[in-house]
Formats: structure tokens, sequence, C-alpha cells
């Protein structure tokens, strides 16, 4: 089967979205997808790109049109949303415990935790505190925010994002199916022909 990788930040509400359909299209394909950490900001810094609200912010019909967008695919999948109300959310901590947790073979708990902290029940996940409530509410170890600021967890981070950045990465949500770069949660469907032609 050809890798399927999916990087990621908690900071992207596309990111979350285009989450809650991959498991349709892991069922769909029997394809796998790999959840590779990466921060956001360190991306933009890189590419000289900037979040949309700075971006198009004198295009207000570009940014109404984005939201309508972003509405028709909430409702085409059924998905579970709430704008985090302290958006930008400094995702810094979020995404090196990410790593820790990926390395302890938890990610997949962590990322429902932190997701529902960000776009199902919003809070204000950048303080630590917040963070590890929602960590500790969600049965797991709130510990795992000291051991995100380890030296080899905080260099897995910066290798992840320097990685994604020399492979074509500009934002997030990104896609790799094999080589191949696809960007956004309106390319899934892209994404899911492209597994599907590889075979």
């Amino acid at each position: 089967m050809t890798a399927v990788e999916f990087l990621f930040d908690f900071g992207s509400p596309n990111a979350y979205l285009a989450h809650q359909v991959i498991p349709h299209i892991e069922k769909r394909t029997g394809a796998r997808f790999e959840y590779t950490p990466v921060l956001l900001g360190g991306i933009f810094k890189a590419t000289g790109n900037r979040p949309p609200m700075q971006a198009f912010a004198e295009v207000p019909s570009k940014m109404a049109y984005e939201r309508l967008e972003m509405e028709r695919f909430i409702k085409r999948h059924a998905v579970a949303f709430a704008f985090n109300p302290f958006f930008p959310v400094n995702t810094l901590s979020l995404m090196r415990m990410a790593v820790a947790a990926k390395a302890e073979g938890n990610l997949p708990r962590y990322m429902e935790a932190v997701f529902r902290g960000m776009w199902i029940e919003p809070k204000k996940m950048d303080d630590p505190e917040v963070a590890k409530a929602a960590l500790a509410a969600s049965g797991l170890d709130p510990a795992l925010y000291e051991r995100g600021q380890a030296h080899e967890i905080k260099a897995k981070l910066a290798a992840n994002t320097e990685a994604a950045v020399a492979r074509g990465v500009f934002g997030i949500p990104s896609f790799f199916v094999g080589a191949e770069l696809f960007f956004g949660k309106d390319r899934l469907r892209d994404v899911e022909e492209a597994i599907v032609a590889a075979g």
C-alpha cells in the first residue's frame, strides 16, 4: 500500500475537519494515514505564507466565501464544530506534546482530547493549566505537558517542520500520497483518488 501521510497542527480548523473525514477514507480504501505533527507557525515563517485571516484581510468577500465553504463542509460531513473564541491559539506546546504522545504510542487519544478542546468544546488551550485539565478530563496524563518540553521532543518537532517545508509544504492541512503533495481539506477527494490509483 502506498504511504499516505497527514501533516497537521491543532491550530488549523481545517486540519480538525480533515481529521474527521480521514477515517471514512481509510475505511473505503484500506489505507492508513500516518499522522505527522508539524508547527504551522514555523511553516509560515519559512515559506513567507500567512494565515488567510491576514492574507485576505482586505478582501472581505474572499473571507466570507471561505466561511461559506467551511459551513458546507461541516454540513456535508456532519461534523461537530465550534469556532474557538481564543483563536489564534499558540500551539507550540500542544504540538510538542503531540510528538511526545506519538513516541509513546498514544497519539490517537491525545489528538481526540486536544481537537475537542480546540474545535468542539473550545478552550484557551495555550494556557498550560487549561491544557493539562483537558488531558486529565480525557483520562490522559497531564505530565505529558512536561514530557513535551524534553530537548529531543523539541528537536523532533523542528525536524518534522523543516522536512515538511523541504518537501514543498506551505500550509496545513497537507497530505502526501507517496511523494505527491495535496493541500487543504477540499483536496481530500483527490487524496482518495490518488490512493485508489496507487493501488
